[in-house]
């Protein structure tokens, strides 16, 4: 058993060892260890969040009237102004995203529709086309995707508006659909305002 003077000699001596070295810089900052999203787990997260979103999805599969593929489209939300609403349906309005469903099926446009939708609005984006095509080969009637297209817009509050396009942009067999702002574009709005 060693003495306690020996147990001091060997601290003195292991204190001696590291004399030269230098102790780290405190830093008051952490670094946390972020997991890189690779593409396939981005991919799988989306789809994940797609499932959730399809499990939600409100939008109307009861039977319609259905529309004339060459009729117009168009809705405006009680509030939006007449100017606003005429850049849009000129399609005076940068197009943030577009959403083709043409030789779509009826239930994947359905998905694709609501989660677009939700998509967009949550990112911020004001503008989308929507590519429906005139349907005149669908069944069980012309028109298919294009009437319900006009109902699920009416139903999703997102949508302050809508239009069939312009011709350079599909015309009859498109729609450009309006956003209203996302929470953040409204606070972003407000500190604006009141800093003025």
């Amino acid at each position: 058993m060693k003495s306690t003077y020996n147990l001091v000699d060997d601290s003195n001596e292991f204190l001696n060892e590291f004399r030269d070295v230098t102790p780290l810089r405190q830093d008051n900052h952490f670094q946390t260890s972020q997991t890189k999203f690779t593409l396939a787990k981005q991919l799988k997260r989306e789809a994940i969040e797609a499932d959730y979103n399809q499990a939600k999805n409100y939008l109307s599969t009861e039977e319609l009237q259905p529309l004339d593929p060459y009729d117009h489209i168009m809705f405006k939300q009680s509030g939006i102004q007449n100017g606003v609403y005429k850049n849009l349906r000129l399609g005076k309005y940068a197009i943030n995203s577009v959403l083709n469903l043409q030789n779509t099926k009826f239930e994947k446009a359905r998905h694709d529709v609501f989660n677009t939708i939700l998509h967009s609005h949550s990112q911020g984006e004001r503008v989308i086309l929507i590519k429906h095509g005139l349907g005149l080969h669908s069944k069980p009637f012309q028109g298919l995707l294009k009437t319900y297209i006009n109902k699920w817009l009416y139903q999703m509050p997102e949508v302050i508006a809508f239009h069939t396009a312009q011709p350079k942009h599909g015309g009859n067999s498109s729609v450009y659909v309006l956003l209203k702002k996302n929470q953040q574009q409204k606070t972003n709005n407000r500190e604006l305002y009141y800093s003025r």
